[in-house]
């Protein structure tokens, strides 16, 4: 039996245990409210500089309060000072309950690497006991059942079942061996049998573990050149209105006119767009903890964001788009033969084949027909052999075999030429549709034909149509000759295939798509993958998959599931349009907090201004404190939206546009003018303005 094999028995065996789930918001938000307050230190709010400005505005407004003056009543300064100090905590307070989700999970990680020892190999042959954090690239340890495998290596000899549940949250074990595509092992993952001797392949912190915990633990996650650009937007935004509402103060004196510092301190906050900046943060960490669910490390941030983006996605068909072996779809019967005679004969010669494909026919009839199995040492199996290319069962005195067209026909003593016509166009319409045909014959007789071909996952095509509404072109790539491959890519609703796959063919095709202007994002888990992952925009490896595909990519699917790619395209466009969908709010917000507080500063020295007062505001200072209020309070509000992130339907980037620039371009300007008028007749009411 291979591993392959082996691996499909073992799951197939053992239940799966639940995926982990995220912590609910009961268990993580007492230690987050901590936090806002520890990232009150203006060290730590440098990262976000429009929050660090409103930190900076809650402190003078707050001076203000204890010195007095500026005519501006201190219960109504108070409320000001108050309410920036709540929109800065909040702030803090989405970052930290972002970061939370990570850390718990980081802290576990970090729990079962603590005091972990390796059997080092020495220079005398001898294997010493060493800690598993002093292991360097090309060390060589020795892991028996049982014990944890100290670090991320290559099995260079022996074969086991590995518990990779510390990292995927898969309790099934998978099968590791020397040699092919299942040699990569994982570090922090248990040996549930045999022994391996590993060759470690990672200096100490550049480990799949240490990856995924420097990943989730958010104060560490690196900034995305999307975020990088945002931030630059949003400090020229911030710098523009200072420089505006510092001009204000000696034009007001040139006019005959006086403005409080408070109510210019307060005009400078719902100016400049803190909502974004207050949620910038959590929108990021908040996207990498969903790539984290998903079981897939980055390496970098531009590999997600380059996700959202991507124009074209290779994807592997086998085990991709197929399940990678041929399984029975049809049975055919022969002139003259019922179709419950042929489905017996199928399921009599396939009870003792332990091939996927001898199963999957066993499957199949057993779906289609009540047929009577004789007991297991009734039966006496026939194994297929390369020089036979048949096999089957013998049972008392009649025999049964299914195999390849020419091999079956010689088995009962005829050609090619015998065999009925219209079986015939069957078994030829079988081989030219990229199936492979079988034939079943019994006692000398032929039975029939079984039609095996590789199956397409159910729902993929209907995956693959979200992709394409979404302006996502989708290519098959296969190894398989044109014809095979034209029927599969038919089936499965691809909108283009490469057959007789090279890795230089690969390599061409991501090359011309980039020339073009195009992204690529590509899937692979074969060393002659390597090159296309490390060429393409976004190259996703499989963590079973060789070392130098892992290498190569610039993500690693801990549970080597190919489709993941689909998600992972489906969390960087989340991630760009949450972050676009809530800064077109935060700017909307922008015009009407003009109408709320301009008036009402200007009122006075312009008397003709109070016909914007479009709200009909209660006071000046009521249009203020509403405005501030608001402005703290619509932080809270999509803290959820931020966490969560946008859902984005199949369509595509004009009709997505469109849709957003409507709900949070419009909602953003409508919001506002409900929200503040609410709030101040609420302050009037409760004669706090």
């Amino acid at each position: 039996m291979n591993a392959k094999t082996q691996d499909m028995s073992l799951k197939a065996a053992m239940p799966a245990s639940d995926k982990r789930q995220s912590l609910s918001f009961a268990a993580l938000w007492k230690p987050a409210l901590l936090q806002a307050f520890v990232k009150l230190d203006p060290r730590q709010l440098q990262r976000s500089p429009v929050m660090l400005v409103v930190e900076l505005t809650a402190v003078l407004t707050t001076v203000l309060c204890f010195t007095g003056g500026d005519n501006v009543p201190l219960a109504v300064a108070a409320q000001i000072a108050a309410w920036l100090w709540f929109t800065v905590l909040f702030a803090n307070f989405a970052e930290a309950l972002a970061e939370g989700r990570g850390k718990a999970r980081a802290d576990s990680l970090k729990a079962g690497t603590q005091g972990l020892m390796a059997q080092r190999l020495n220079v005398d042959g001898a294997y010493e006991s060493v800690p598993a954090s002093s292991l360097r690239k090309g060390d060589v340890v020795r892991v028996v059942a049982g014990e944890l495998i100290p670090g991320d290596g290559e099995v260079i000899e022996g074969v086991a079942a590995v518990n990779e549940s510390a990292i995927t949250g898969e309790s099934a074990p998978v099968i590791r061996e020397s040699g092919g595509d299942r040699s990569a092992v994982t570090g922090n993952t248990r040996l549930v049998s045999d022994w391996l001797v590993v060759r470690i392949s990672v200096n100490p912190g550049e480990s799949t573990l240490d990856r995924m915990i420097a990943l989730v633990e958010g104060a560490k996650r690196q900034k995305t050149p999307n975020e990088v650009a945002l931030d630059i937007l949003l400090i020229g935004l911030t710098l523009i209105f200072l420089l505006v509402v510092v001009t204000l103060k000696p034009f007001a004196l040139f006019a005959g006119g006086h403005l409080p510092l408070v109510f210019l301190v307060a005009l400078l906050v719902t100016l400049i767009p803190t909502t974004i900046g207050g949620l910038l943060s959590a929108i990021g960490i908040a996207g990498m903890d969903r790539l984290v669910r998903l079981n897939v490390i980055a390496k970098s941030g531009r590999a997600v964001e380059a996700a959202g983006d991507v124009h074209v996605l290779m994807l592997d068909k086998t085990g991709t788009i197929t399940f990678g072996n041929r399984r029975c779809s049809a049975l055919h019967a022969a002139p003259g033969v019922a179709a419950v005679q042929l489905a017996e004969g199928a399921l009599l010669a396939s009870l003792a084949d332990d091939t996927p494909e001898g199963k999957s026919i066993v499957e199949y009839v057993r779906g289609l027909h009540r047929i009577a199995e004789p007991a297991r040492e009734l039966m006496t199996p026939i194994a297929f052999s390369a020089e036979t290319r048949l096999s089957g069962v013998d049972i008392h005195n009649h025999v049964y075999r299914k195999g390849a067209v020419d091999a079956a026909l010689a088995f009962i003593g005829r050609a090619r030429n015998d065999m009925p016509e219209s079986l015939a166009k069957e078994v030829e319409r079988i081989a030219q549709s990229g199936g492979t045909p079988l034939l079943v014959v019994a006692d000398g007789k032929l039975l029939g034909a079984i039609h095996l071909k590789d199956v397409v996952k159910p729902g993929i095509r209907e995956r693959f149509a979200e992709l394409r509404r979404m302006g996502i072109r989708t290519v098959m790539v296969t190894g398989d000759n044109p014809l095979t491959a034209a029927a599969i890519a038919a089936e499965a609703g691809v909108d283009d295939v490469i057959a007789e796959a090279t890795p230089e063919k690969k390599l061409a095709r991501i090359r011309q798509e980039q020339g073009e202007g195009r992204m690529v994002a590509m899937c692979g888990d074969g060393a002659n993958d390597a090159p296309a992952l490390a060429q393409a925009d976004v190259g996703m490896a499989m963590n079973d998959g060789t070392q130098a595909a892992r290498e190569a990519a610039n993500l690693v699917d801990l549970d080597s599931d190919p489709t993941k790619l689909l998600d992972v395209v489906q969390v960087g466009k989340e991630l760009l349009v949450t972050r676009g969908a809530l800064t077109t709010f935060s700017v909307a917000n922008d015009v009407a907090k003009y109408f709320a507080i301009l008036p009402a500063l200007f009122a006075g020295i312009y008397p003709q201004l109070q016909v914007l007062n479009v709200m009909h505001l209660a006071s000046p200072q009521s249009a203020i404190l509403s405005a501030i209020v608001f402005n703290a309070l619509i932080i809270i509000a999509l803290i959820p939206l931020a966490l969560r992130g946008v859902r984005v339907a199949a369509t595509d980037a004009m009709h997505l546009l469109r849709r957003n620039l409507l709900i949070y371009g419009v909602g953003g300007i409508i919001a506002p003018f409900i929200g503040i008028k609410a709030i101040d007749l609420l302050l009037v009411a409760l004669g706090l303005a």
